[in-house]
């Protein structure tokens, strides 16, 4: 797989995403770049065990985890539990029998990010059990593959949403989602919405994105909401 995440990190994103789910055109496999502190380096994983995701935190030096499958809260609270209580040591212990751990890594500011597909509706009372396991929730469009099918959901769904908890909005977001998108932010049922998570329509094969695509679409997006704040 071809990917660029040092061209896309030199753009600045407030987090960097890398799959860690093995049937995905995405998936990552050997080293991944150094990243400045400013960029949160985020694992995906789908209904992944603990073992492996504690592994890929501990291996990666992750700052969050992307649960993109069919986790329980349950799950997210011993996921949470074995992050808090985990600690690497300094080039003696390894995270699995076949990953060695070269720097020590704490593991209680990791943040755990829940994923939630919208088709037409949403039953948000399903939030409530995830409310305290987790630091953000994530609404994608339901699809065949969970993630990166490019399309986008009604979200105007959101002006039901009930909690406080920041939400990152994801699902088919490109270019053409300026106008779709500075309505959105500039109306209440984006009050918690506290990111953009971005994928397919940037891309010109499945990991290499569009770098030219991705500034044209951070310029656009920064113009039209300067100019819906001065008017």
């Amino acid at each position: 797989m071809k990917y660029n995440p040092t061209e896309v990190a030199q753009l600045q994103p407030d987090f960097l995403g890398f799959i860690f789910w093995e049937h995905s055109p995405r998936y990552v496999e050997g080293d991944i770049l150094e990243l400045p502190s400013s960029i949160k380096k985020v694992g995906v994983f789908v209904d992944a065990t603990l073992e492996e995701v504690t592994a890929k935190v501990a291996q990666y030096q992750l700052d969050a985890v992307q649960l993109h499958g069919k986790e329980s809260a349950s799950y997210c609270k011993e996921l949470k539990d074995s992050l808090l209580s985990f600690r690497a040591q300094s080039r003696n212990v390894k995270a699995d029998d076949s990953i060695e751990v070269s720097t020590p890594l704490d593991l209680t500011s990791m943040e755990i990010i829940k994923v939630f597909s919208i088709k037409d509706d949403f039953d948000f009372s399903v939030l409530k059990d995830f409310e305290n396991v987790c630091d953000y929730f994530l609404f994608d469009t339901k699809g065949k593959l969970p993630g990166g099918n490019g399309y986008t959901f009604d979200w105007s769904v959101l002006e039901n949403y009930p909690s406080t908890k920041p939400f990152f909005l994801s699902g088919g977001i490109g270019l053409d989602s300026v106008d779709k998108l500075t309505d959105f932010l500039n109306s209440p049922a984006s009050q918690y919405c506290f990111a953009l998570d971005v994928n397919s329509k940037f891309e010109m094969e499945p990991g290499l994105k569009d770098i030219t695509l991705l500034k044209a679409f951070t310029k656009s997006l920064s113009n039209h909401l300067e100019l819906n704040t001065d008017n």
